[in-house]
């Protein structure tokens, strides 16, 4: 399933009872690490709207801490799996994503089946430990909510294919907008929220903002590979290291690794940082990052330029579509130089071009006559207000493939075409035979 269109799948239970105007009862099945960030700031809000928010998650997830103080519900099943699978598993996959072997179209799709086969398997297990569980299945269907908010990566529930998941939705919620997308048509029960996370700014930390203040007029810049990417091997680190020491500007490295041998005085490491606030800050001049759409859509919002290092998944398109705005330079992780990084930083911070484009992306953003995350939350309450959004959905959705691509209709119009040329061959036939023939028979008379 494309990355685009993973995003947020809502999907209305049709045993629900919702009235306009008071509040309604929302199950989550939520997905880990970057889609969890969309979703909870979601969730969030429709809590302080006074909706009542169950998140459904097992024992094994790695981001969703129920003992948390939070207004948000949390349901916990207990899983075949324990956090530590699930993180081994994460980092096998996207070790084979980045350091699989891709020589031809065949060895590419073995890796990619391989991959995807692993994340099903691991999908599959957590499903079955859900309704398996006929006391926690009990207990949710007695709880009568008015819609279930999925994310359509994870997928729980009777065998489906891509189609039935995508026809039976009554509103996707897409993490994208016109600032990062190409025009195209769509559907009216999709709707485009993406950059629903973001926010102003923030102060710095005193200790982070005193580095900041120390790049006088050359700036700083930020490098960050997400929160799944936390080490890189050495030598790619000392590749990294050696191109940053060489410029101006200060660099603050998200990077949680053994410190790269060429680290030059003007970067720093943190485990951990603002990512937001710092894109945010005025002195930041370039952005180097995996191209994840959360990180993607701060670095649109503040309007920073962006040197690409995709890994996987949707990393690659996301820069590519950066690229093709003329906001970002993309390089090859595996692959790159010193020089590479190193020149490519250079254009994208001294070309003035990269800075208006980005800027011209942030002001499409926020040129909007409703708020990413607003719409969301609209989206959510109109299914619940009308029990669904049947007269958003195409017709399409009901046909079966002969009848929406008219192969009913064009093989009724080949039947009718094809009897017309038999009657008018019969025809011609019977009067040739009953005019013709008897003249020539005269004629040799």
């Amino acid at each position: 399933m494309p990355r685009k269109w993973i995003s947020v799948l809502l999907l209305l239970q049709l045993s629900c009872h919702f009235s306009p105007g008071s509040c309604g009862k929302v199950l989550v099945w939520p997905t880990e690490y970057s889609h969890w960030i969309n979703m909870k700031t979601i969730l969030d809000a429709l809590v302080q709207r006074g909706h009542e928010v169950t998140v459904l998650t097992s024992s094994a997830s790695i981001l969703v801490d129920p003992n948390k103080p939070s207004a948000i519900q949390f349901e916990i099943f207990p899983a075949s799996l324990t956090k530590d699978d699930f993180e081994d598993l994460s980092m096998r996959i996207i070790s084979k994503w980045l350091y699989g072997r891709k020589d031809t179209f065949f060895t590419y799709f073995s890796l990619m089946q391989d991959m995807f086969w692993e994340y099903y398997d691991c999908i599959q297990t957590l499903c079955k430990d859900v309704v398996l569980n006929k006391k926690l299945m009990t207990k949710l269907q007695e709880s009568r909510f008015d819609v279930v908010l999925a994310d359509a990566i994870g997928p729980c529930g009777r065998p489906t294919t891509l189609y039935e998941t995508m026809e039976k939705a009554e509103i996707w919620l897409i993490r994208t907008y016109w600032d990062f997308e190409f025009p195209r048509p769509v559907l009216p029960h999709f709707h485009f929220v993406g950059g629903l996370h973001c926010k102003p700014a923030k102060p710095l930390p005193k200790e982070m903002e005193e580095f900041v203040q120390s790049s006088g007029k050359h700036g700083i810049v930020v490098f960050s590979l997400g929160s799944i990417i936390s080490n890189i091997s050495e030598e790619r680190a000392n590749v990294i290291a050696s191109a940053l020491a060489q410029i101006p500007q200060k660099v603050l490295w998200r990077f949680d690794g053994k410190k790269p041998d060429t680290l030059g005085p003007n970067t720093r490491l943190y485990k951990w940082i603002p990512q937001n606030d710092l894109l945010g800050h005025p002195k930041t001049k370039a952005f180097i990052t995996h191209g994840g759409t959360n990180g993607i859509y701060e670095a649109i919002s503040h309007g920073i330029p962006m040197v690409g290092l995709p890994m996987f998944a949707d990393q690659p398109d996301n820069i590519a579509h950066m690229k093709t705005k003329g906001a970002a330079i993309r390089m090859d992780f595996n692959t790159m130089s010193t020089a590479d990084l190193l020149n490519a930083l250079k254009t994208v911070i001294n070309d003035p071009s990269y800075k208006e484009n980005a800027m011209r992306l942030s002001r499409i953003h926020h040129d909007q006559p409703m708020k990413p995350l607003e719409r969301a939350v609209f989206w959510i309450e109109f299914v619940m207000r009308h029990k669904g959004a049947k007269h958003l959905r195409p017709a399409s959705h009901d046909l079966s493939w002969c009848q929406y691509h008219s192969l009913d209709v064009i093989g009724f119009l080949l039947a009718c075409v094809a009897t017309a040329t038999f009657v008018i061959t019969k025809c011609c036939l019977f009067c040739y035979q009953k005019f013709a023939k008897p003249g020539k028979k005269k004629k040799r008379e």
